[in-house]
């Protein structure tokens, strides 16, 4: 498993991508992340990933420092703003990233055709299978052997295409990379055979999120990670590519179980959760830490909650648990 020296002070962060406003699933996130790293006497950086310049607005960005400042989440040092960065991301893929990359020129339908003449040939193979056996072997046809879509077939990895006029892939390695993460548990994963060779920069320039974020948490020094449940699949690439970069790797990670509605849904912007309303922020800080299992703190000022939050902090309640259902106020 990855090790690195443990830095005097630790370091966590919080990154929110600006394709809308905090809802309650981002701000539990935050609290968690804030709480957690003040409790070992560290920093909280706060980074604005706001290099999908399709998506992300900057009323969204506004807002999320001024519901972060009226919850009394202050962030320490300056904010960091992806989209200020894209030239330190393309110095990286230029230079000590560039043996592991390479130009693609294959369009979505290209791989939709691909793929989908895949999906058939195993579904033939399924049908010939079955008709093979005897009506009395017991043996069964494994129908869910499907490729995995977001493997790229590595069309051109031999085409010397330009990586300015195309986009560009990075290799992931082929080989189980292990962590711990301090809620999940041990974690154990192939980024290659999940991942594939991801899309590293589009070809209008757009730089890939894990790709930024590896960058930058190694950049920043970051020691520990405290994020949602759905990055647990994109770690073991960020790792490789922190690891390959030459970048500190991560001490600590931790994913946290995602926030549900009743309906089993998780809270996010694509299913339209509702943004959080801070305009009673001591009443919403004390929901968030019901949400995550904490004790209760005293009714007061977003300060002094935050304070008694932080003292008795406890990661046990979140332990194993993949959900965490929205309880009624």
């Amino acid at each position: 498993m990855p090790t690195n020296i443990e830095l005097t002070q630790p370091i966590g962060r919080f990154a929110p991508s600006p394709t809308g406003e905090l809802h309650l699933g981002s701000l539990t996130t935050a609290l968690a992340s804030f709480c957690h790293i003040k409790s070992l006497g560290g920093k909280w950086l706060l980074r604005i990933e706001d290099t999908d310049t399709e998506r992300c607005d900057r009323q969204f960005t506004e807002q999320i420092l001024i519901d972060l400042e009226a919850l009394g989440l202050n962030w320490d040092d300056d904010v960091i703003f992806q989209s200020e960065r894209i030239d330190i991301y393309n110095d990286y893929v230029s230079s000590v990233l560039s043996p592991l990359t390479y130009g693609c020129q294959c369009s979505r339908k290209r791989l939709e055709h691909y793929w989908t003449q895949q999906e058939q040939k195993i579904a033939l193979n399924d049908v010939k299978l079955s008709t093979d056996l005897s009506i009395n072997d017991n043996r069964k046809v494994d129908s869910d052997l499907q490729p995995n879509r977001q493997r790229y077939p590595r069309f051109c990895i031999e085409e010397d295409l330009s990586p300015i006029q195309h986009k560009l892939r990075i290799q992931l390695p082929d080989y189980c990379i292990g962590f711990n993460d301090g809620i999940q548990g041990i974690q154990w994963d192939n980024p290659q055979q999940t991942l594939g060779d991801m899309v590293a920069r589009r070809q209008d320039g757009m730089i890939n999120y894990i790709l930024a974020a590896s960058l930058d948490d190694g950049l920043q020094q970051v020691t520990h990670i405290m994020r949602g449940l759905d990055i647990l699949p994109m770690t073991t690439a960020q790792i490789s590519i922190m690891q390959a970069a030459r970048l500190p790797t991560i001490n600590h990670w931790y994913h946290l179980p995602l926030i549900c509605n009743s309906d089993g849904q998780k809270l996010s912007k694509q299913n339209l959760a509702q943004p959080i309303d801070t305009r009673h922020p001591s009443k919403l800080l004390a929901y968030a830490l019901k949400l995550l299992g904490q004790l209760p703190v005293e009714h007061d000022s977003p300060e002094r909650m935050l304070n008694q939050a932080i003292a008795q902090w406890d990661n046990t309640p979140l332990q194993g648990r993949q959900s965490l259902n929205v309880p009624t106020i």
